[in-house]
């Protein structure tokens, strides 16, 4: 049995021979997770918009692993058109996936977007995408009996599901509208691992956060919406307050690799980091608020995702 509290990449086990689709993984903890999964023999699915990052990823990544398993699969999760594209593609060549991380995400985006699909930005990346691309891999999911893994944050603390207005149609507040979409990944983590045990699926699914790694994520956000704030990000929080709140991005892919290859995770676990009001530290059991422990929310959630993306989990 692994301990958990002092995890590292050296326990993760051998992965050769394992099919490993990351999402959003040409950089920050994505990147880092399908870093530590290569060197122990994964073959990596990255699944990425840019054709561009992904092949500068790739780059680097076989710059340490010259005999990486690693191939690029275009997937933009806030149009549903490429979630379905890229799913066929996976159906079409049949191979069993053995670990599915859901990881792409934006963060509180400082104006309301709305994706082709009429789908508020936040929601339709971090959240729909995944649902629908979980949906639509089943079939090789249950062949591979797969950990899937969804990312969630500590910003799910604030969330709330508005069942009424998941698309914030009607008030757009983009740490609020972030949170929510972080807690719906933690609420699907849990809801997917209950619809597993009873309908025999075989999944192992669990939820992770990364802390607060220090990667590109926030520079998307609402820090940088003026020349001040871009200024004071880069002078000021960047190089006296981050250090102190965070760990780096290697640091924050421990709870996902914990999550994804830990033969001790059980189904419906959700991992994180330890210290710091689980800002930083080594990867371990995490806190989930009782709005992420609302089964009933959660299937009605499940519902309207599926009204939604017209994805059903049959």
């Amino acid at each position: 049995m692994i301990d958990m509290a002092s995890f590292t990449t050296d326990d993760i086990p051998e992965l050769t021979g394992k099919r490993v689709i990351i999402t959003g993984s040409n950089s920050g903890t994505g990147f880092e997770t399908a870093k530590a999964m290569i060197a122990k023999g994964a073959s990596i699915v990255m699944a990425v918009r840019s054709q561009e990052k992904a092949a500068a990823a790739i780059d680097k990544l076989k710059q340490q692993t010259p005999e990486a398993d690693v191939t690029f699969e275009v997937l933009d999760l806030s149009r549903q058109a490429s979630v379905a594209d890229f799913a066929e593609r996976m159906l079409t060549d049949g191979r069993p996936i053995d670990v599915l991380v859901n990881n792409a995400g934006v963060m509180a985006l400082p104006r309301r977007e709305v994706t082709a699909d009429g789908f508020e930005m936040q929601l339709a990346t971090n959240y729909l995408g995944h649902f629908a691309l979980t949906g639509r891999l089943l079939p090789l999911l249950k062949a591979g009996r797969a950990r899937v893994v969804q990312l969630s944050s500590i910003a799910h603390r604030q969330g709330r599901i508005r069942l009424d207005d998941l698309n914030h149609e009607r008030d757009y507040k983009p740490w609020a509208v972030y949170a929510q979409s972080k807690l719906a990944m933690l609420m699907f983590g849990l809801e997917l691992d209950r619809r597993s045990e009873t309908n025999g699926w075989g999944l192992t699914s669990v939820a992770a956060h990364p802390g607060y790694a220090r990667t590109g994520l926030i520079e998307n956000g609402p820090l940088v919406r003026s020349p001040i704030a871009r200024a004071g990000l880069r002078y000021i929080f960047r190089p006296l307050i981050e250090p102190l709140v965070s760990h780096s991005a290697s640091a924050g892919a421990l709870p996902i690799l914990m999550a994804a290859t830990d033969p001790t995770v059980r189904g419906g676990a959700y991992l994180g980091a330890t210290q710091l009001n689980e800002l930083k530290g080594p990867p371990g059991p995490a806190k989930a608020e009782p709005q992420a422990l609302d089964a009933d929310v959660a299937a009605r959630l499940w519902t309207a995702s599926e009204q939604m993306t017209g994805v059903t989990f049959a």
